[in-house]
Order: structure tokens, then C-alpha cells, then sequence
């Protein structure tokens, strides 16, 4: 859409314009109204008369760089703390942006989002008017760190008097701790006070900046009390924070059906968990195995960044592009209380700037969509399936029939069934009660998953997160500490070497370390944000499980130790010999130390021997 003004060229969406010194940006433009924002004061978004802009011209990306001293970075420069709160900080304002229009359902959207950030309106504010002066998520991006100053002696002092009367379940007051400071740091031998001290305000200056509220609750009231009654609840629904498209809730379910193995014995019954998009209710992946937990998620992961075209043709299955179009991890991740959502190694995917919310337990309401999902796709291929190992609602009741027995189909089978009612789920099935705007009316959005998650992809608060599976796959294995030492980086206890850590090997120190356990062939070195892999030296555990290694180890143990009872017998003896030989010789004989060399040359002729000779007399 664009506007005439003046005797210039047409104005569009998101154009800069400039009149001397005050540069604005459009961001949206009505009949004979424009909103814009000032790129120099950076104030909220005003709509002003068309005419009040014919003084400007068009004016290009450098000369707000120019002006403002501000240059967006490019995302590779990035380190991963600075792409973290970049994506923490779009996802706080991204519901906003379909809102900038409207003022009141802004502020509304504004208020509510400070709250449950727990930030002021202002940081919201400033978040969203610097997203919208340069357009670019980068903008978002803090300066990179300078190195922190050392503490003065004042300082370590309050330090200590808090983390030692302040922060404690004995709850002393500010007061307290900061007289006990004095006593005890600031006080001769005969308790009287130095001439100079920090006054109770630096000291409560002090707190306040280095205060941290999560540390308050847990060290006053212990951990249990900070679960249940302080730490940050995230609203009522998911819906609130679902006004766009990156909002991925995961789940998982046992499926009502037994399956077999090639061979036609019993396995039991898989577990289908899945990622379902909040806004659209698109399925961005999901994972079908025999293991849930960690394992599971790990497969979503990958499934979710996966070329779905590519992924259903190696079941025989054609689908196009659009019908499932979504190969980018969503920013916000959804989830219940289960133990493998709450893991350290599901927590690290918060590294690539993905945030997690966990939802209380036993409120499935509140990721209402996710079992949406199992229920419509279990539903579609239950009634398909009878007496071939799907569970009935009797399969609980006494004298029910044995689902067990009726089980034909193995876990490809299964997948391949699970794929089609997907598909059916994301590209055909008419979802009856969406939200639809005047925009979506206008622009002829279909009621399918997919349309909806297409059209949402190209607005503004579209989120989501792009990630290559290698660095997916590391940020979410397992992670240990691992100790360099002049053997190489010790992992697990196996020994480890990549070439360029000379220095490390020599200095020592604990590092973090990513490992597979399913093969120990290489470790990965956590460093300043990036993965290094290191090799396994022990040539003879290469391609070996953990586990596998852990028993040879264990075994190598055992013999070693059912050896020792012997080692010690044979030592025994061993001296026992060597006195026995030494004690028949006396011990006082006078040593001749004249003619060294021609005693030790007799010597010589008289021990040589001609092995060839004694050869052929044995022959």
C-alpha cells in the first residue's frame, strides 16, 4: 500500500523520511493519516496528516546509522549470550507489533507484558520503539560486555555481610546485617569503631544493585517455599501469549495401540510426542519411538527443523512444500511439569534464545491444543484400525478381550499412518472457532492449520528461530565436566586431544564438556559460546556406548584387585629370595679397586659364549 504527497515519489510501508535533522519511519499508512515513529527521540508510534510530510524526502538506511551513531550488527557477529536476550527480548515485544496501530489494545498489550516479564512499561516501550526505528531483530541485541571492574574492599565487605547474615532462613533484617559488617570488619580488638566506614546507605545501595530476587526467596525461605509460593507464574493460558505464530507447545502420549516387531513379537504400545504452534495449531514435528523422556524430545527437535517433503518421502509419502512448511524452531516452548522438560539437557536449548515456560501439573487445559492434537489424530485412526491392536475403552475391565493378541502392525507401519493423519490434521481439517482479523478475511486465508501458519509466517510478530541440526543436536546432549591435564582433556574417565590446546594440556583446569553416550568416539568443548570437538586417544573404545565402556573398565577393575592378594604374595617371596641370596655371601671381603678395565676384560672372555656353538650341541 502507498501514498502520494507532494510532487515525490509514492510513500510505502516502513519508508524512512527525512526533513534537516528529524528522521521518521512509516509504519502505516490510512487515507489521509500516517502512523509514524521519530527515529531520533525514538517516542511511541503517533499517527499524524498526510500533509504534515510533504516537507520530507526519502532518506536510506545509512543516514539514520549516520545520525542516530547506531549500526545494527550483523546476527553472525553475534555471541551466544548477545543472540539470547535478542530473541528473549523480540519475544517479550512480538505480540505487540500486530497492535502498534491501535493504541489502546498497545497499552493494554504493553501493561501486561512488563508485568509478566516483571519489567517496567519504559524497558517494554524502548524494546519496541528500537524494533521498529531500525526494523531488525539485531537492533534488539545488548552491546557486547566490557570486562567488570574488581570490587573495592568496601565492596567485598558488603558482599560477605550479606551472603552471611542478609541472605540466610534466619531472615535478619538489612540493619542487622549491616551492623554485624561493622563488628565484625570495621572494629579494633576492643570493638570500637574505625574512623571511616561505609554509611548504611552504600550499603543498601549495594544490595539493591546486586540483588537478585530469585536468590532472596530461595536463601530466606528455601527452595520449596520459592517453588510453590514466589517463582514466576506465566498467566492463566497459553492463549495470551499466543498472538502470533512461535509459541510451539510440546506433549507426549502413549498411543491407544499395540504394535509388533519385524519377527511378529509384542512390543507394547509407542509414544508419539509432538510440538503443536499455539496460534495456528499447525504440528510443527513430532517423534514416534519406544523411549519417551529426553530421547524423545531430542527426535522432536530435529524432526521440527526437518525438510518435511524430504522426511515423507522416505515413508513413500508425497506432500507439498506448503502443506507443511515449517522447518524453524519455535521461540517460545510450551510445556507441562514432566521430568524430561524440567531436565538440565532440555533447559540448554534455552541457549539458542528459545524460552521455555513450564505450566503447572494437572492443568492439561492450559496447552489445550497440544491434546487437541492427540485426540483428533488418535480419533482418525482408531475407527480404521479395530482388531488390529487398538485399545478399546474396555481394555481395562475385568473380562475385556486381550488387545495384545490383535496387534499386526510394526512401528514403521504405524509412522506411516501417523504421517498421513498429520498431513490430514495440518493441511485439511477445518478449524471452525479461529480468531480470524479483517486482514486474514481480506487477504482469503483457509481455515487449515497450514494457510493459517503460512499467512502468520509474513506478519510482523511472526517468531521463530532458525537453527542448523548439528548445533541443535550438541546444545541438547548431555553435559559433564571434563579436566585437562598432560594426558589430554579426561572425560568420563577416557582421555580425549584436539590439536591447539598445548597450553590447557599444561596448565590443567575443569571445563564443560557435550558427550554422546552412545558413542564415545568424541566429546565436544564448550568454549565461548561454540562447540570443539576433541578425538578419543584409547584407540580401543572407539565406536563403543558408554555403558559398554564403563563395564570393560569395571571389568579391567575387577581383575586387577582379584590380582592383588597375589602381586603382594609375590613381592613377599621376591624378597625373601633376594635376602636369602644376599645373606649367603660375606659381607666383609677386601675389595681390590687396582686394575678395573683388564680385570672386567678377563672377566668378559671368561663369561663369553658362543651361542651358534651351543646351538648345534642341543641339535
Amino acid at each position: 500500500m502507498g501514498l502520494q504527497i507532494g510532487g515525490w515519489s509514492l510513500m510505502k510501508k516502513y519508508d524512512l523520511l527525512r526533513s534537516g535533522d528529524s528522521i521518521v519511519r512509516v509504519l502505516e499508512i490510512q487515507e489521509n493519516q500516517i502512523l509514524i515513529i521519530n527515529c531520533i527521540k525514538q517516542l511511541m508510534p503517533v499517527w499524524v496528516k498526510s500533509e504534515s510530510l510533504e516537507s520530507y524526502s526519502e532518506c536510506i538506511e545509512d543516514e539514520l546509522s549516520k545520525v542516530t551513531g547506531f549500526t545494527t550488527a550483523d546476527v553472525d557477529t553475534l555471541d551466544a549470550d548477545q543472540r539470547r536476550i535478542m530473541y528473549r527480548r523480540y519475544t517479550m515485544i512480538a505480540p505487540i507489533l500486530s497492535f502498534v496501530a491501535d493504541e489502546k489494545v498497545r497499552s493494554q498489550l504493553i501493561c501486561s507484558t512488563a508485568k509478566e516479564y516483571k519489567v517496567s512499561k519504559q524497558t517494554v516501550r524502548s524494546y519496541l520503539c528500537c524494533y521498529l526505528v531500525h526494523m531488525k531483530i539485531t537492533a534488539l541485541a545488548p552491546k557486547k560486555r566490557q570486562k567488570e571492574r574488581e570490587l573495592t574492599q568496601d565492596e567485598k565487605h558488603m558482599r560477605w555481610a550479606l551472603n552471611k547474615f542478609f541472605y540466610t532462613t534466619k531472615k535478619q533484617s538489612l540493619m542487622t546485617a549491616y551492623t554485624m559488617m561493622l563488628k565484625e570488619k570495621y572494629c579494633d580488638v576492643m570493638g570500637v569503631l574505625a574512623e571511616e566506614y561505609p554509611s548504611f546507605y552504600q550499603f543498601r545501595y549495594f544490595y539493591r544493585k546486586t540483588r537478585k530476587m530469585q536468590n532472596f526467596y530461595i536463601s530466606r525461605d528455601g527452595l520449596k517455599n520459592y517453588q510453590r509460593n514466589s517463582r514466576p507464574l506465566i498467566g492463566e493460558g497459553a492463549q495470551e501469549f499466543a498472538r502470533s505464530i512461535g509459541v510451539g507447545m510440546l506433549d507426549a502420549t502413549v498411543c491407544d495401540i499395540y504394535l509388533v516387531n519385524d519377527a511378529g513379537s509384542l512390543v507394547g504400545r509407542p509414544i508419539l510426542t509432538a510440538c503443536i504452534d499455539a496460534y495456528s495449531s499447525l504440528c510443527c514435528g513430532y517423534s514416534l519411538s519406544w523411549e519417551g523422556g529426553v530421547y524423545s524430545l531430542r527426535g522432536l527437535m530435529l524432526n521440527i527443523i526437518a525438510d518435511k517433503v524430504a522426511w515423507c518421502k522416505r515413508f513413500g509419502i508425497s506432500v507439498r512444500k506448503e502443506d507443511w512448511d515449517c522447518d524453524m524452531l519455535p521461540a517460545t516452548f510450551v510445556t507441562d511439569m514432566g521430568s524430561e522438560y524440567k531436565s538440565e539437557n532440555f533447559e540448554q536449548i534455552a541457549e539458542l534464545g528459545i524460552t521455555v515456560v513450564n505450566l503447572p501439573s494437572y492443568r492439561p487445559e492450559l496447552k489445550g491444543p497440544v491434546e487437541k492434537f492427540f485426540d483428533l489424530v488418535q480419533e482418525s485412526y482408531k475407527k480404521h484400525l479395530k482388531g488390529r491392536g487398538v485399545i478399546e475403552p474396555d481394555y481395562q475391565e475385568r473380562g475385556a478381550h486381550d488387545y495384545r493378541k490383535d496387534a499386526c502392525l510394526t512401528i514403521t507401519d504405524f509412522e506411516k499412518i501417523i504421517l498421513h493423519c498429520t498431513i490430514y490434521y495440518n493441511c485439511q481439517r477445518i478449524i471452525q472457532n479461529f480468531p480470524y482479523t479483517e486482514a486474514m478475511i481480506a487477504a482469503g486465508v483457509k481455515p487449515y492449520a497450514s494457510c493459517i501458519w503460512e499467512w502468520g509466517k509474513s506478519q510482523m510478530g511472526a517468531n521463530l528461530i532458525s537453527i542448523g541440526s548439528r548445533e541443535l543436536v550438541l546444545t541438547l546432549l548431555p553435559r559433564t565436566t571434563g579436566r585437562f591435564d598432560r594426558t589430554g582433556l579426561k572425560v568420563n574417565k577416557l582421555r580425549y586431544h584436539c590439536e591447539g590446546y598445548t597450553e590447557q594440556y599444561l596448565s590443567g583446569g575443569n571445563v564443560t564438556v557435550a558427550y554422546n553416550p552412545e558413542d564415545v568416539t568424541s566429546v565436544w568443548l564448550l568454549e565461548n559460546g561454540s562447540y570443539v570437538e576433541f578425538v578419543l586417544i584409547e584407540s580401543r573404545y572407539k565406536g563403543k556406548i558408554l555403558t559398554e565402556v564403563q563395564e570393560l573398565q569395571n571389568g579391567q577393575k575387577t581383575i586387577i584387585k582379584s590380582a592383588e592378594k597375589d602381586n603382594l604374595q609375590a613381592q613377599i617371596d621376591l624378597a625373601q629370595h633376594i635376602e636369602a641370596i644376599a645373606g649367603s655371601v660375606s659381607g666383609h671381603m677386601d675389595v681390590r679397586m687396582k686394575n678395573i678395565r683388564s680385570t672386567r676384560k678377563k672377566e668378559q672372555n671368561r663369561c663369553h659364549q658362543d651361542y651358534m656353538k651351543e646351538e648345534r650341541k642341543h641339535d
